[in-house]
């Protein structure tokens, strides 16, 4: 029978295990290895059977065992030892707190998945994984971090495969009450709510969750109140669920009320209230309106609090192509945030106008959400060089007249939390060499050029890790294997091959990721027989172990993860590659150490970073990857195999897999797999183990995500703390007014003359070193020269005279204006580079609260009748 009420009956814990609650609750055990092996000492069965997580452990351990628990003063000195340990951690001074202090109190970090352990699954893919990682950094480091997410009452889906392989999505119900999760309350002891207004005079209500993520706390946003209708009540019940208006309802939840429970947990709390507010990726976006409604309120107009807001924000863009960018019907929008909805006070065109698509190519009928995000946000940045480099392309059309280069988007590249990641095996290796202090140090804090301690360590010792955690791996694979096979109907006499699939001693690949269609998922079989001739090689065979999940919307993705399944169901190869379903973190954190590969096949340049590759490196296992994302900063030969590329736009897209999936073919056969099994005499592949070491003591310092938050940090949230100070209300009145006025006056701004004073030969030629003089005539119309700066940009040029590799330095004003009211501007420019070298000149706005140049996207080129402006000098 089927019950008609579920509870949450929770264990009562002696008075001596008392400190295992909060031991539990605070989400730093799934990061803290001694903490874990408390937890597992209190019921090895028991805490295998909860899939390592203590919450549900206590709710099932006998009340006997805890009574002899209590009596076992061995396990309270450990138990008292770890307390204390955790409250030096949340307590101590750390990285952040030695630092000069013009950092923000305090930072705010929206995103719409949080992957921070499997026992709280509210993630779904790469960037639920990075925001988890950044908040486990940011603690580690004493960053102070307020997360903020949604808490989606199905999480993300559970992955099984029908007989046929096909993906079938199965969502299980999580109850907040037996997750590690605690409601914020009033001071009466009343569940804190916040209200978003809908049309209609409807509310959506939530409650706030919190998380403890060692010293950050994560507040989720929860629609399941019963006082909210049936459609209010489901706005959270999945990750990525319903249709356009649910998910905008979503959004709106997330930033909207993400502010608002901000606010509520720093009244509640005493904690600071932040200074800078993150948004990951778009979702979030809505955030910056409703601190735009805030100021409002207090008396500041639109034009000065919307110049607060971007001062104090950062904005991440995650994804490369536009079809990743959520967009909203702008009459849908106009709806929900117009009369009648939320952001009462606020015009609705305003906002309108922030997510408008004005620009070539663009849809005015739509809302952009990355649109808006950027115009709200004094700064932004992808997240790897190449990706950094994509964004600014495709986003140039909001900056018109600028070169893509000089767009305002920078790039911090990801990292990963190697105290998550990195194999207890192989820390323990570390601290034999470094001791268990500076291991843990180098892993959560980074700063090291190089781990060069690695080099010390013996080939033997790197052999042995390597094999054992490949062991590992083939167990873990078996199991799983097994339990998929059962889900697939299978009976346990038929399963029987299970316990020969893969050999601890074989080459094993690894390829684990969301399955849309550029991350190509079934590259692999591109040439079948040849793939089937490497798996079974009798020489030099490899093994594939293949895992990822495809939107429950992609037929498409699931057609490919039915292609690959239907490949490794073949009794000829299934020993030799397998997929897993229902690809989550307890799997991947297993699969990383396990191989010996890493595969990353996607389409260039449409992998914006690609963290799973990082993860592995930090287990001593080797990438092979086309170069994109985090590859294509850091690949070396040393350490790792590039897959080659075929670019051109002649290049068809069958013809391009073809060719990537030969060279991938070429890459196993002749280059990786005889690398592994090239034995010395001791029996040793001394040349891959010394890939092997390269890849601890050069890529680990790099793919850590201590080095990442360190980065914002530096480059991002101080700088836009200090700016969010500057603009007092005074300030940023008097910023919108000057930003006003240059708009409604740069239409006159204009180059009128340029000429040079050079003793340059006749036909444009030049020497290096040659010095000429700069004379620039320029109209600025009712500005003043305080308003705008003018600049010479000089650099090589390419074939058509476009500049590349510039630089750009001020002129100086010269004299007074002539009686026409123009203006002179002189400079020198030194010809520093030999070859095709040009120069042009440019007017830009200037304002010391400006972050760039490029800013408000107003410039002033000459025109092409100006001749000399085109600048090419020499040839």
């Amino acid at each position: 029978m089927k019950a008609i009420r579920r509870f949450s009956v929770r264990p009562v814990l002696p008075e001596p295990l008392r400190p295992l609650s909060e031991l539990a609750r605070n989400l730093r055990w799934s990061w803290h290895p001694e903490t874990r092996e408390l937890f597992q000492s209190v019921d090895p069965e028991g805490w295998r059977a909860a899939g390592g997580d203590p919450l549900r452990l206590l709710g099932s351990v006998s009340a006997p065992r805890l009574a002899a628990l209590a009596e076992d003063r061995r396990f309270r000195r450990r138990l008292a030892a770890a307390a204390d340990d955790l409250q030096d951690y949340l307590g101590g001074r750390r990285w952040y707190q030695e630092q000069p202090p013009h950092l923000p109190a305090a930072v705010a970090y929206f995103s719409p998945e949080f992957g921070i352990t499997a026992a709280l699954p509210q993630y779904s893919g790469g960037l639920g994984i990075l925001a988890g990682d950044h908040l486990k950094s940011a603690s580690d480091l004493g960053v102070p971090l307020i997360g903020v997410g949604l808490l989606y009452r199905h999480g993300y889906f559970r992955q099984s495969l029908s007989p046929e392989g096909w993906q079938q999505e199965h969502y299980p119900l999580l109850d907040p009450n037996e997750l590690p999760l605690t409601l914020l309350r009033e001071d009466d002891g009343t569940p804190s709510r916040v209200t978003l207004a809908l049309p209609g005079g409807r509310s959506l209500l939530a409650y706030v969750w919190k998380a403890e993520v060692g010293r950050v706390p994560l507040l989720l946003l929860d629609s399941d109140v019963e006082d909210n209708g049936p459609g209010e009540r489901d706005v959270t019940d999945r990750l990525y669920g319903g249709g356009s208006e649910h998910r905008l309802l979503q959004e709106m939840l997330l930033g909207i009320g993400g502010v608002r429970a901000v606010r509520t947990y720093c009244r509640l709390t005493g904690h600071p209230a932040p200074e800078v507010f993150h948004t990951n990726e778009g979702h979030a976006g809505f955030l910056g309106l409703e601190r735009i409604r805030e100021l409002v309120a207090e008396g500041a107009d639109f034009d000065a609090a919307l110049e607060c807001v971007r001062a104090g924000a950062v904005f991440t863009t995650h994804t490369p192509v536009p079809a990743g960018i959520d967009r909203f019907d702008r009459e849908l929008v106009s709806r929900h945030l117009g009369d009648g909805g939320e952001l009462a006070g606020i015009d609705a065109g305003r906002i309108l106008e922030l997510g408008r698509e004005d620009y070539p190519g663009g849809r005015d009928d739509l809302f952009n959400m990355a649109v808006m995000g950027l115009r709200l946000a004094q700064r932004a940045n992808g997240v790897s060089t190449l990706h950094g480099q994509v964004s600014r392309e495709m986003f140039a059309g909001l900056w018109p007249g600028f070169d893509a280069e000089e767009v305002p988007i920078t790039s911090i590249t990801n990292g990963v939390h190697a105290p998550t990641w990195v194999a207890p095996e192989v820390f323990r290796l570390g601290a034999r060499q470094i001791g268990a202090g500076r291991a843990e140090d180098a892993l959560a804090v980074g700063g090291s050029q190089r781990w060069d301690t690695v080099t010390d360590i013996p080939d033997a010792e790197i052999w042995e890790l390597r094999r054992t955690l490949r062991e590992q791996l083939v167990e873990e694979v078996r199991e799983r294997l097994r339990a998929a096979w059962r889900e697939r109907g299978a009976g346990t006499a038929e399963l029987g091959w299970i316990d020969g699939v893969l050999d601890p001693d074989v080459l094993t690949i690894g390829f684990a990721r969301r399955v849309p269609s550029y991350k190509r998922l079934t590259l692999m079989l591109r040439d079948r027989e040849r793939l089937t001739e490497l798996l079974l090689h009798p020489e030099r065979p490899i093994q594939i172990v293949v895992a990822g999940k495809a939107h429950p919307a992609d037929d498409g993705g699931k057609r490919l993860v039915q292609e690959l399944v239907r490949f490794a169901d073949d009794p000829r190869v299934r020993h030799r590659i397998v997929f897993l379903p229902d690809y989550g973190m307890a799997m991947a954190q297993k699969l990383y150490p396990g191989c010996d590969v890493w595969l990353n096949n996607p389409l260039r340049p449409l992998e914006a970073c690609g963290t799973s590759g990082m993860k592995a490196a930090l287990n001593g296992c080797l990438n092979l990857s086309v170069l994109d994302g985090w590859w294509d900063e850091w690949y070396e030969p040393d350490f790792g195999w590039a897959v080659p590329t075929a670019d051109g736009a002649a290049m068809d897209e069958v013809r391009r897999d073809d060719v990537e999936a030969a060279a991938l073919y070429d890459l196993l056969a002749q280059r990786v797999a005889p690398r592994f099994y090239d034995r010395a005499a001791g029996g040793l592949p001394v040349r891959w183990i010394e890939m092997v070491r390269s890849t601890l003591a050069n890529l680990g310092p790099k793919v850590l995500a201590g080095r990442m938050v360190r980065e914002y940090v530096e480059e991002l949230y101080g700088p836009a703390a200090q700016a969010q100070r500057a603009l007092d209300p005074v300030a940023a009145r008097e910023l919108a007014a000057w930003k006003a006025r240059v708009r409604a006056a740069w239409p006159a701004v204009a180059v009128d003359h340029v000429e040079t004073v050079s003793d340059t030969e006749p036909g444009g030629k030049a020497e290096l070193g040659t010095t000429l003089s700069l004379r620039v005539s320029v109209t600025l119309g009712e500005l003043d020269p305080s308003d705008v700066e003018v600049q010479a940009v000089a650099g090589r040029v390419d074939h058509s005279d476009r500049l590349t590799r510039s630089t750009a330095f001020p002129l100086k004003p010269a004299g007074a204006p002539s009686l026409d009211g123009r203006r002179l501007y002189e400079g020198p420019l030194t010809l520093d580079r030999t070859g095709p070298f040009g120069y042009t000149v440019r007017i830009l706005p200037s304002h010391r609260l400006l972050a760039s140049g490029a800013e408000l996207g107003l410039i002033a080129v000459p025109p092409e009748s100006t001749g000399e402006a085109a600048g090419v000098l020499m040839r």
